[in-house]
C-alpha cells in the first residue's frame, strides 16, 4: 500500500516542480505588466523598481528550472516572450512617458528601436541555443541587464548627487537617447558580457563569485539609487572595453607577409608553401616550361 501512495505521488511532486519556474516566469511578466501601468500614470521609481523585481524572478526561473532539471522548449519560448515585454516594452515605455512623448512626432522612434534590438537579440538566442555557448559568457548584452539599467536611471537622476553634478548639463533628452542606440547595437552585438559567477567554497572562483553576489545584494537593498544605475554602467563599458582590448591585440598579433614572398598554387598535387622561396622570374619561367 505504501509503494502504490509513493508511486502515485511522484509524479505529482514531478508535476509541480516543473510548474515552478513558469510561476516565476509569469511573475516577471506581472511586474513588467505593472511597471508600464506605472510609466504610463508616471510613477517612474516604482515602474523601475518593478522592471529590477521582473530581473529577479528571471534569474531565479533560469536557476530553478537547471537545479531541478525541468527545462523545457515550452518555458525557453515563454521566457523569450516575457522578457521581450519585462526588458523591451517595459523599460522603453518608462524612457517614453519619462522624456520622449513631449520631444516631437517621431519622438517614440528610439524607444521601437530598443524594442526591435530586445527581439532580435532573444529570437537570436533562441536559434543559437541548441549550439555550444562560450562558457560564463553572453554573446551580445543581455536584455534584461539593459532593461533594468534603463529603468533605475530615473531614481539615480533623483538622488542629491546627480541634482547637484549631473543635471546641470542639461543632456538628459540628449544622453537618453544616445545610451538607448547604444543598448540596442550592444543587444544585438557578438561583444561577450560575463555571466555572474557561480558560488562555492571549493575554489577561489567559487569564493569571487560569493564576493561578487554579496557586493551586488549589499549596495541594491542599501542605496539602490546610488548603486544599481553605476553598476549597470560599469557593466556595460566592461563589455566593450574588453571586446577593444582583444580587437587591438589580435590585431598587433597578426604578422605582416613580406613583400617578396611569392605564395605558389597548387599545381599537379605539388603543395608549396610561403618558405619555399623561389625568384618571381623562375616561378615564371617553371609555369612557361609546364
Amino acid at each position: 500500500m505504501m509503494s502504490r501512495v509513493t508511486r502515485i505521488g511522484r509524479p505529482e511532486i514531478r508535476r509541480v516542480v516543473v510548474i515552478v519556474p513558469s510561476a516565476f516566469t509569469l511573475g516577471n511578466l506581472f511586474f513588467g505588466f505593472w511597471a508600464i501601468i506605472s510609466a504610463f500614470n508616471h510613477n517612474f521609481t516604482w515602474a523601475a523598481w518593478f522592471i529590477v523585481f521582473a530581473g529577479i524572478l528571471d534569474m531565479l526561473d533560469g536557476r530553478v528550472a537547471r537545479l531541478s532539471n525541468t527545462g523545457s522548449a515550452f518555458g525557453a519560448e515563454l521566457d523569450s516572450l516575457v522578457d521581450v515585454i519585462s526588458f523591451g516594452v517595459a523599460p522603453a515605455m518608462v524612457m517614453y512617458f519619462l522624456e520622449f512623448s513631449a520631444a516631437g512626432k517621431f519622438g517614440w522612434v528610439i524607444c521601437w528601436i530598443y524594442v526591435v534590438a530586445v527581439a532580435i537579440r532573444l529570437a537570436r538566442y533562441n536559434v543559437m541555443h541548441d549550439q555550444k555557448p562560450t562558457p560564463g559568457w553572453f554573446t551580445g548584452m543581455p536584455s534584461p541587464s539593459a532593461g533594468m539599467m534603463l529603468a533605475v536611471y530615473y531614481p539615480f537622476s533623483q538622488t542629491t548627487w546627480y541634482q547637484a553634478s549631473l543635471a546641470y548639463l542639461n543632456l538628459q533628452k540628449e544622453g537618453l537617447s544616445v545610451l538607448m542606440v547604444v543598448l540596442a547595437l550592444l543587444m544585438v552585438s557578438t561583444i561577450k558580457y560575463p555571466r555572474l559567477p557561480a558560488i562555492g567554497t571549493r575554489s577561489i572562483k567559487g569564493w569571487f563569485g560569493i564576493v561578487v553576489h554579496v557586493i551586488i545584494l549589499v549596495g541594491g537593498i542599501a542605496f539602490p539609487e546610488h548603486f544599481l544605475f553605476p553598476l549597470g554602467l560599469f557593466y556595460m563599458f566592461f563589455g566593450i572595453a574588453r571586446a577593444t582590448v582583444l580587437a587591438l591585440q589580435e590585431r598587433g598579433d597578426a604578422v605582416p607577409i613580406p613583400e617578396d614572398t611569392v605564395i605558389e598554387p597548387v599545381r599537379r598535387g605539388v603543395h608549396r608553401f610561403p618558405g619555399e622561396r623561389r625568384a618571381v622570374g623562375d616561378h615564371r619561367r617553371q609555369e612557361d616550361d609546364e
